[in-house]
């Protein structure tokens, strides 16, 4: 066996395998080596269903349907071989095929053909009717359940991605996850039907016998029909038994491993803790068996000793979960734990002064378990991968989240905080999920309805039990933890500027004098005040360009800091420098760049305000051109097109500043900020 898997492990095993079988089928094999095969056929099929016990989930074992298909094979290549030898050597009684058949044609059922017979049925009937049946439907069913689920599970990992709880490689792997699990269902669903086609090809095999050795034994061999049918019938039953054993237990392990739930768990654990974790239904269970035991004619001893076996489990039980109730309770709560008592005789401090949190989360009580990683709260680490994310992506380190209960909230109700200013509130339900519709779902759930608070989005909160029926209509389906995460994400985006402070931008410096101290040392104090650095970043961070690329950004400031010092002036010179990048965020890898221009006359309208001229931007003026705006972004989201307006410099930052809150989506660039090989294509004027 050893020297069989290391065949198997070297690559030559399989193809070894595969001409074997075909040549059991073609060249005559002796007895004993029938007897090896047979044992070794019992043997495999023993082993693959103790794999499916022992896997943690199915995807661990995605090899199945390849050892389904090869011992499929051997047991029908195994049957040609033993029915050649019966017909050939049937006559020399019950030893001709070998002691393997033999013992399973006398022992196994006494010699008695007509009992081997129904035996021989009923293992049969167990096999094709029930357990392959079973198998095959629940085959078909997962595989059609996890392709219709496959576009929203897609569109949650992406989800996850942007909000930051996932890293490019996790988000990679989670998708090959995906990939493999429908492969391995839509297999397995086709995989069900070799074991049904064994189960019809045992039973005509065993007809082909015992018609074919009957005739062979009486016509050839000269036998008394009575001796040719006893000898010929054992034989018979005895290959079908042996081959039809190994395909109930491979049958059984198609039925084990297509039951198992996605998630990875220990089959045995999970028995015992389901089955047989709730105290209350192993009392019950033992009264009613108590209680048959008393009934006269019935079998007292089994009855009351089953039931006495019973009741002692459920004490057990019982007294394990009680003695961790009391262990919970009794456990200090840290959250809770009273703070030493203040010397009232001790004079004030400023230590009495706490700092106030740069970012805060107050949770209501029903949302505590999120939190606590002791009831399996996932928030804490989602949280930490959205601060990952986000300090990638922005260019500098968020703070940590500080996060309390707060009991003036509702009990399913979170707030949260920019330096101890509430700056959004939001519900979520704990023990339900959200399924967000992100265009043509299919059909409408029952549920609670609600709104995705990130972004405003419809939705609906469902039961967990939902999650597969949601995904495959198509609805994107996330739990309660990362709903926080991806609001949390969105609003420190929009919060970023108020976020980066004197100290941070310290840091930045610092981390770059590291690379770069010359640059560094000609920035601060040396050019600029640190206060005009930290406000020219803030700036950037306004109109949404992340400070990444913060080495260029301080060369462009070093240049032009002899010339002014203005934080406006030196934004304006910072966007010039970094026009490539900038354009790179709003297009990507697009060849043109479409945009939008100003009429000559609204341009002259808005320079002059911009310089603070006689023309002044009237306010029906502003809303129109707002509107305006408005539109253009539209139709540009409508296209899955980036919306930009190109102006000239002078104006760039005024327009800015008027469509910031009213038209986000909308960029504005001056001329300068577009690199010279950047192609242009012109959508509209704006008049």
């Amino acid at each position: 066996m050893g020297r069989f898997v290391d065949l198997m492990r070297s690559g030559l095993g399989a193809p070894l395998v595969v001409m074997g079988m075909l040549g059991m089928v073609v060249v005559p094999l002796p007895p004993f080596v029938l007897d090896a095969l047979f044992s070794f056929n019992i043997a495999i099929s023993l082993m693959v269903l103790l794999a499916v016990v022992y896997v943690q989930r199915p995807l661990e074992f995605s090899i199945f349907p390849i050892v389904l298909l090869m011992t499929t094979m051997l047991r029908l290549a195994l049957n040609v071989a033993s029915t050649r030898v019966i017909l050939m050597h049937g006559q020399g009684g019950h030893d001709a095929a070998g002691k393997v058949i033999a013992a399973f044609g006398e022992f196994v059922i006494g010699g008695n053909y007509a009992v081997g017979i129904v035996v021989f049925a009923i293992l049969t009937i167990i096999n094709f009717v029930v357990i392959t049946k079973g198998a095959g439907r629940i085959s078909e069913v997962t595989a059609r359940f996890i392709l219709d689920a496959m576009p929203g599970k897609q569109m949650a990992i992406d989800a996850d991605l942007n909000a930051g709880l996932l890293t490019r490689e996790e988000a990679k792997a989670r998708r090959e996850e995906v990939r493999e699990e429908a492969d391995f269902y839509g297999a397995m669903d086709g995989a069900n039907k070799f074991i049904r086609g064994d189960a019809i090809a045992g039973i005509l095999i065993l007809f082909i016998n015992l018609i074919g050795g009957l005739a062979v034994g009486v016509l050839q061999h000269g036998m008394p029909v009575a001796d040719a049918a006893a000898t010929y019938t054992l034989l018979s039953i005895g290959d079908g038994l042996v081959a039809q054993l190994p395909a109930l237990l491979v049958s059984s392990a198609v039925a084990l491993l297509v039951t198992r739930a996605s998630r990875k768990q220990d089959m045995g654990k999970a028995m015992g803790g389901q089955v047989f974790g709730q105290y209350r239904s192993v009392a019950i269970a033992a009264g009613i068996l108590g209680t048959v035991g008393l009934v006269p004619g019935m079998p007292n001893v089994a009855f009351l000793t089953l039931g006495a076996g019973l009741g002692y489990m459920a004490w057990r039980l019982y007294k394990k979960e009680q003695a961790s109730k009391d262990a919970a309770a009794s456990a200090p709560d840290p959250a809770s734990a009273p703070t030493p008592a203040a010397n009232p005789n001790a004079e004030l401090g400023w230590d009495e002064l706490r700092p106030v949190d740069p970012l805060g989360l107050e949770v209501g009580y029903r949302l505590i378990p999120l939190v606590d990683k002791a009831q399996g709260g996932e928030l804490m680490a989602r949280i930490k991968g959205v601060r990952r994310k986000l300090t990638q992506d922005i260019g500098f380190l968020i703070p940590p989240v500080h996060i309390r209960d707060n009991l003036e909230l509702s009990a399913t109700a979170y707030r949260l905080l920019v330096h101890g200013v509430p700056v959004a509130t939001a519900e979520v339900y704990p023990d339900r999920e959200l399924a967000l519709d992100p265009g043509g779902a299919l059909g409408q759930l029952d549920g609670v309805p609600g709104k995705d608070p990130a972004f405003g989005l419809d939705a609906v909160w469902i039961l967990p039990h939902q999650r597969a029926q949601a995904e495959s209509m198509g609805y994107t389906v996330v739990d309660p933890s990362t709903v926080i995460a991806t609001h949390l994400s969105h609003l420190v985006r929009s919060h970023a500027p108020e976020l980066l402070g004197h100290e941070e931008v310290q840091q930045l410096l610092a981390t770059l004098a590291k690379s770069a101290p010359k640059l560094v040392e000609d920035l601060t104090p040396k050019s600029l005040p640190l206060s005009v650095v930290v406000r020219v970043l803030q700036n950037l961070l306004i109109e949404r360009i992340p400070v990444r690329q913060l080495r260029r950004i301080v060369e462009a400031m070093v240049e032009h800091a002899p010339h002014s010092q203005d934080p406006g002036n030196l934004t304006a010179v910072v966007r010039n420098a970094l026009g490539r990048f900038i354009v790179q965020e709003i297009a990507g890898n697009a060849a043109e760049l479409p945009v939008y221009t100003l009429a000559p006359q609204l341009e002259r309208v808005l320079n002059d305000s911009a310089q603070g001229g006689a023309a002044a931007l009237e306010p029906g003026l502003a809303e129109r051109l707002q509107q305006s705006l408005a539109d253009c972004a539209g139709r540009q989201e409508a296209k899955a097109e980036p919306a930009v307006v190109l102006v000239p410099g002078n104006v760039r930052a005024a327009l800015a500043r008027l469509i910031r809150h009213s038209v986000p989506s909308l960029s504005v660039l001056s001329y300068t900020e577009v690199p010279e090989d950047k192609r242009l294509k012109l959508i509209g004027t704006i008049s």
